[in-house]
């Protein structure tokens, strides 16, 4: 993995846990505002708005670099309009970013893989 995908694909890890975060909380605003007089909304809207556009920026750059099947994009794109999916992108790009650096280190190295 270059340089370029493995810090397209940070970003992306990096934006997906406070979009989920910004989605919960928009949520409870929601519910706030149908149950109290306070409505925090507007503002969580942007914030989230914000988050969800960058979400999906990244996302984009990161399915270009990494070259990912459509199943995969399909995946993270899914898990951007889900309330905690952003969690579960997260996790996951994570141990791909993990796997990757292990296998570029053991390309390095000479070690191959017996199967």
């Amino acid at each position: 993995m270059d340089i370029k995908t493995a810090t397209a694909l940070r970003r992306l890890r990096l934006v997906s846990a406070p979009e989920a975060v910004s989605f919960l909380l928009l949520l409870l605003c929601s519910v706030l505002k149908r149950t109290t007089d306070f409505n925090g909304v507007p503002v969580m809207g942007a914030i989230h708005g914000i988050l969800f556009i960058l979400y999906v920026i990244f996302w984009a750059d990161a399915w270009s670099r990494a070259k990912w099947a459509k199943k995969t994009a399909a995946l993270y794109f899914v898990l951007s309009v889900l309330p905690t999916g952003g969690f579960f992108a997260e996790r996951k790009l994570r141990r791909e970013t993990e796997d990757a650096v292990i296998a570029s280190r053991a390309r390095r190295e000479g070690v191959v893989e017996s199967s």
